[in-house]
């Protein structure tokens, strides 16, 4: 020992510089801790690694625990930010979690899950990808304030629902546009009794290949035999059994 510091420990102005393995079996207390510039610091611990950040008072304020399986962060905001120009790319408090960067990017084959709701301008897939969004045991939902787009630039848009597929505008019109409007699979409706007085229209002739897309009052749509006058009942057995 000596009065510049004992083994690898060395006392200088700038304060204490450590050679090689040091072992503390105390907490330790210090303003700075850094290495060398050539060179990595690291910390090692046969169990946890734990940084602990404490108040005047003594009161725990921060947490970082750095353990065998799991890196666990306690304190009342959470921040990454970037090296080159210091802006937030994540964030998290008791609150909510904002993500910073321009594109959220979800690698896992089964996509992302999400237990509530999801608020968010844009919702698209990579040029190659197919966009799925599915609600397997629920119902899928998108509203906005100012209308809902979903466009499909070079493929198919298809939607499905195993029970009752809704589209309503509350002020405005549902506009299908497009060169050609299937509705296929509509039921084929039969002739209900007229009332006394009302005539029937004529049978339809033999080989029908035209025919009537005829609205129940319930809003269900089904095919009648086109003829010189419209065919639609609203005592149809469409309309009486839908």
């Amino acid at each position: 020992m000596s009065q510049g510091g004992m083994g690898n420990l060395q006392l200088s102005q700038d304060g204490i510089r450590l050679e090689g393995f040091s072992e503390f079996l105390l907490p330790l207390y210090v303003k700075e801790i850094r290495s060398r510039r050539d060179s990595a610091l690291v910390l090692r611990s046969e169990r946890n690694v734990t940084l602990n950040v404490r108040n005047s008072q003594g009161h725990l304020t921060g947490q970082l625990t750095v353990g065998s399986d799991s890196v666990e962060a306690q304190c009342r905001r959470l921040e990454v930010r970037s090296r080159a120009d210091g802006l937030p790319l994540f964030s998290a408090d008791a609150d909510e979690i904002r993500i910073g960067t321009r594109t959220f990017t979800v690698t896992g084959s089964e996509g992302a899950v999400f237990r509530h709701s999801v608020e968010t301008p844009l919702i698209q897939s990579s040029a190659s990808e197919e966009l799925k969004l599915e609600s397997p045991t629920r119902t899928l939902t998108m509203g906005a304030p100012r209308g809902v787009e979903v466009t499909s630039a070079h493929g198919a848009l298809t939607v499905g629902g195993r029970k009752d597929l809704q589209l309503q505008s509350t002020e405005g019109e549902i506009i299908l546009d497009a060169a050609t409007v299937r509705l296929a699979s509509l039921p084929l409706g039969v002739f209900a009794p007229e009332p006394p007085g009302r005539a029937s229209p004529p049978p339809p002739p033999a080989g029908q290949a035209t025919y009537e897309v005829c609205v129940c009052p319930s809003g269900k749509l089904y095919l009648s035999p086109a003829a010189s006058s419209s065919t639609c009942q609203a005592v149809s057995n469409i309309c009486l059994w839908s």
